[in-house]
């Protein structure tokens, strides 16, 4: 069962796959090009204006994550702490979106579906543990109950001693067939956005009693994207209005999944601050009409994102810490990556900015006849592991601005004092020079650390180049610019 497959046909949206490279089409954003020779790629010039004081979220422990699902044989293999360590992931969800729905975490089974060896609960713990990360648990609401939710966090946190905090009741349940299609389990008589709000109470009173310090999750839909706005049938109101009049001074957090439909890599590129920022603030503004008293201390998690294409490519990483960084600046404490691994089809495979798209969505292989072997890892691996040279939990993001869309900036302020400064090239073919400037923060003049994921690179490279106000990032490329106050 293929749950990218359910995933677009939630959104309405055609899979859409290019062969070739596509030209990027950018007007009014301020790009100016320097005159070149014929044939040869224009040199991009931009601005970026760093204010330390400006923003100031501090990055979550758990704001970098990733999905790992029960039929995934290979999501325990001894690598993958490793990897997910090195990746800097602090939070990782399971079962696995649609499966959880229908998996019974006792029996270690999933109605209709395929349970890989090795990827029972506590295999995974041991997994998460290792990787020094958090586990985020899809409760079964859709063929569970109250009392299978709570017997789970009974056994994490009572008999193990597992301490996991999040538990998020049921995945996409708004696909449930309420409004016509139907790819998500839900056995209830009534699969009405009330029903299921009323459910989830019981839910939380249940799990709640067992182990008080948990976080709740409920799942409205995301912001925009189908089927946001529409009242089902047996309801007063849309479903998010619904669910969160009846849930908001119960929850600890809400849930959406943020999969952009990205008509061409240039499109898919500019998703993150076209969609990320709005989502956000309507899911605040929710959040503050319904949770009352209850408000300041509910979460936004992203517990599912991706690229529609270009899934192992170039684009895909530089869209991962671009799709990150965003959300977190907007107040999410965790987007979870879908998936961890590659499927095992090899019937999928196009290519773009030549390199081989398996378009399955896992930062790692599979180890398929078709891939690379198992666990290499695949660009927005590198994009995520990235975010690492960046900043660590505890450090301040802080705002960035850039005078070009081709050009996304980030920057975080560290708890030492220091500056550290992400530039993503978004053009595939040209060279990007950025002037830096900064406010509340003077660097030091000495020659900075640059830390780079090169177009198509298999590694992350390091050498102390250019100065704090200026910077050559090369196409499709990303650079973190490590600075040192000024002594």
């Amino acid at each position: 069962m293929r749950k990218l497959v359910h995933r677009f046909h939630r959104q309405g949206a055609r899979l859409i796959r290019l062969g070739t490279a596509v030209a990027l089409a950018v007007a009014g954003t301020g790009l100016v090009a320097a005159p070149s020779a014929e044939g040869a790629p224009a040199v991009i010039t931009a601005s970026v204006a760093v204010d330390t004081g400006l923003l100031s979220v501090r990055i979550p422990a758990t704001g970098v994550g990733m999905n790992v699902a029960v039929y995934d044989g290979n999501m325990n293999h001894p690598a993958v702490p490793g990897l997910l360590r090195n990746a800097g992931v602090g939070a990782v969800r399971y079962p696995g979106g649609g499966y959880a729905d229908g998996y019974h975490w006792q029996t270690h089974t999933v109605e209709g579906g395929y349970v890989a060896p090795n990827t029972d609960f506590d295999t995974f713990m041991g997994t998460v543990r290792t990787a020094g990360a958090q586990p985020i648990i899809t409760a079964n609401y859709g063929s569970g109950t109250p009392d299978e939710a709570a017997g789970w966090v009974r056994y994490a946190n009572v008999t193990k001693g597992y301490g996991v905090k999040y538990w998020e009741i049921g995945n996409e349940v708004y696909g449930n067939g309420l409004y016509g299609a139907t790819w998500e389990t839900d056995h209830h008589a009534s699969k009405t956005a009330t029903t299921y709000a009323t459910n989830l109470v019981q839910y939380a009173s249940a799990m709640k009693a067992v182990d008080p310090s948990i976080k709740i999750g409920a799942v409205p839909t995301t912001p925009g994207s189908w089927p946001d706005g529409i009242t089902g049938p047996g309801d007063s109101s849309d479903w998010n209005h619904t669910v969160l009049s009846i849930v908001g001074s119960k929850i600890d957090f809400v849930i959406v999944h943020h999969y952009p439909i990205g008509n061409s890599q240039a499109d898919l590129l500019g998703k993150p601050q076209a969609e990320a920022p709005g989502m956000a603030a309507t899911l605040r503004s929710l959040i503050n009409q319904y949770a009352g008293s209850n408000a300041p201390n509910v979460g936004i998690a992203v517990t599912e994102a991706n690229a529609n294409a270009y899934k192992n490519t170039s684009p895909n990483g530089l869209f991962a810490p671009d799709e990150y960084l965003t959300w977190m600046e907007n107040g999410a404490f965790t987007l979870d990556w879908w998936n961890l691994h590659n499927g095992t089809d090899c019937s999928k495979v196009t290519t773009v900015e030549g390199a081989t798209d398996y378009d399955d969505g896992g930062i790692l292989s599979s180890g398929a006849s078709c891939e690379p072997p198992l666990n290499t890892p695949f660009p927005p691996y590198f994009g995520v592991q990235m975010i690492t040279k960046l900043g660590s939990p505890g450090d301040l993001l802080v705002r960035a601005r850039s005078s070009t869309s081709l050009v996304s900036a980030h920057a975080v302020r560290r708890t030492n004092g220091d500056v550290d400064v992400m530039l993503l090239n978004k053009d595939p073919a040209g060279a990007a020079t950025v002037t830096l400037s900064y406010t509340g923060f003077s660097p030091s003049s000495g020659t900075p650390t640059v830390y780079s994921y090169l177009k198509n690179a298999t590694s992350i490279g390091s050498a102390a180049t250019g100065s704090a106000a200026r910077q050559t990032v090369p196409a499709y490329s990303i650079v973190v610019v490590q600075l040192h106050p000024a002594r």
